[in-house]
Order: structure tokens, then C-alpha cells, then sequence
């Protein structure tokens, strides 16, 4: 198997396979392809979907959301999930507004650089907005590369350097081209080379596929532990959160502590949104989303 000749199977069989996804339109922008990139993580496209278009519908380039407040970002988040990533976002909107005058820049030491952006995002606005030959490597590609070259049924938890090395071995030299097979590598690893149900009867690469060869079985466990949800903290933010959006203005401490009846759970999450930066006080009795509102004063 050639590297040249994976990417070409790839990148023939997304052309005729790819789901219609708004943010892979022709035309679509940098900054409409970085938030999607933001959304899509941890978080699955059926519930990106509408958040994106309204997202975009509201700020449809970076001034315009830097223009807003924190608090607005977050309510427009909605029960997206990991809210930090709203804020994240609109700090990078500021960002990209101060230091490249509203454009997303096509840079990728550029883009590292820009808050909450790390090495997948960057790599993914590269490649996706500016049709760049960079590795982008999710959990999907990794799959892909691990089984499809390496033999092994799956990945490790977490990217490592090598994974990057390997990717970038089986990209065209075009940088069109390396930017399209990177889209399909991820898009097989999506929908056919699933990591507990793999559809390897009609994946492109199935002859030439080096795990397939070995007869190895995929894995029957989960990949990772699954999280709980119910009765952690998380959920404990989550309700917190979504009383501060609904409000007009700041709400008394007497009404947060309706949110959830063990007082040492939901001071602990609550002070979490704090430090996250979702929340802040307002005087001594008071909390609001952050920003939402005139500067607090420092006590003292």
C-alpha cells in the first residue's frame, strides 16, 4: 500500500459518501468553520446543527460577537454542553478582532495562538477554511490510521506526536488534495470505521487495510469508561446555569439554593462557575452570568 493510493480511496469514496454538512459547504467561512470546530467537540453533529446556524445567524463574523458580552455567548450556548467553550470562543473572537483585524487568520502558528484554539482546531481551520496540508487528527482519524496502517484494532486515549507523524505520511503533497483526504479520513472514521461496529464490507479501503489482514476482532469494551452524569457536579452547573440564562438581571443567593438541596454540592459547583469564568458575583448576596451587566467592583 502506497500513501498516495490510501488518500486517493479516501478522499473518492468521501466525494460520493460525505453527509451534507453546512460548514462543508463551498464558500463557507473561516470563522463560521472554527465555530463548528468549537461545537463539534465532545458534542455530536445532530445537536451542533441548529446551535451553528443560530450562532451564525446572530454573529455571522468575529466583530460581531467580540461586540457582545460573555453573558450573551453563554446564553446562546444553551444546553450545548461544556459551556467554557462559549467563552472561549468569544475571547477568541476578541482576539481576532485585536490582532488580525476581525479575519481569522490562515496562519497555524497564528491560530495556536488564539485562546481556546489547540492543535486539532488549528490544524482543522488550516486545512478546512484555507485548504492547507496539515494532520488533523481526531479520535476518528486515529482509529482510521491505527487500523488501516499500523494493524492495531484501535487507538490509544489521547493524540500523541506520532499520531501526527503518521497522518502527515499519508497526505497528498497538494495541499488541496491533503486538505480533502483529511476531511475524508475523518468522515470514514465517523461513519464506517466505528470504533465498536465497523462497516468494513463497504469501506474503500477494506483490501489494503492492514488490521483486516491480521484477523483481529474489534474491541467489545467501551473505549473509555463512560462518564455519569446524574447527581455529579456537572449536572449541578448545568442547573445553576441554566437559572442565571433565563435571568433578567442578578439572582439572589435564596433562589440558587432551590437549585439543588445538598449545600456543600452546589456551593462547590457554584464556585466552579466562578472560577470558570461563567459566573460572577454580585455583591455579597447576588450571581449573574459573566459580563452580564456593568463591571463589579473590586471588594475593597
Amino acid at each position: 500500500m502506497t500513501e498516495p493510493t490510501f488518500a486517493n480511496l479516501v478522499s473518492r469514496w468521501y466525494e460520493e459518501n460525505a453527509r451534507d454538512l453546512p460548514w462543508r459547504k463551498p464558500g463557507t467561512s473561516a470563522w463560521a468553520i472554527l465555530v463548528s470546530e468549537v461545537m463539534l467537540q465532545q458534542t455530536p453533529v445532530v445537536r451542533v446543527l441548529p446551535a451553528w446556524e443560530a450562532w451564525l445567524a446572530r454573529w455571522p463574523v468575529p466583530a460581531a460577537l467580540a461586540e457582545d458580552s460573555p453573558a450573551e455567548a453563554i446564553r446562546m450556548w444553551g444546553r450545548l454542553g461544556y459551556p467554557r467553550r462559549a467563552v472561549r470562543l468569544r475571547d477568541c473572537a476578541v482576539a481576532i478582532v485585536e490582532r488580525h483585524g476581525g479575519e481569522v487568520p490562515d496562519r497555524l502558528d497564528q491560530l495556536l495562538a488564539l485562546p481556546g484554539v489547540g492543535t486539532y482546531t488549528a490544524r482543522a481551520v488550516a486545512a478546512f477554511a484555507y485548504g492547507q496540508r496539515h494532520p488533523v487528527v481526531d479520535t476518528n482519524v486515529r482509529r482510521v490510521v491505527c487500523r488501516a496502517v499500523a494493524g492495531e484494532p484501535d487507538a490509544g486515549p489521547a493524540t500523541r506526536p506520532a499520531d501526527l507523524v503518521a497522518t502527515e505520511e499519508l497526505l497528498p503533497v497538494e495541499p488541496a488534495a491533503a486538505a480533502l483526504a483529511s476531511a475524508a479520513f475523518m468522515e470514514l472514521g465517523a461513519v464506517v470505521c466505528t470504533a465498536r461496529s465497523p462497516r468494513c464490507a463497504v469501506c474503500p479501503v477494506e483490501p489494503v487495510c492492514a488490521w483486516r489482514a491480521s484477523g483481529q476482532a474489534a474491541p467489545t469494551g467501551p473505549t473509555r469508561r463512560p462518564q455519569r452524569y446524574a447527581g455529579t457536579d456537572r449536572q449541578v452547573r448545568g442547573l445553576l446555569l441554566a437559572v442565571l440564562r433565563e435571568a433578567t438581571g442578578p439572582v439572589p443567593r435564596q433562589r440558587i439554593d432551590q437549585v439543588w438541596t445538598d449545600d456543600v454540592q452546589r456551593s462547590r459547583a457554584l464556585a466552579g462557575l466562578v472560577t470558570d469564568g461563567l459566573v460572577e458575583p454580585v455583591g455579597e448576596a447576588s450571581f449573574r452570568l459573566a459580563g452580564d451587566g456593568p463591571a463589579v467592583p473590586l471588594p475593597g
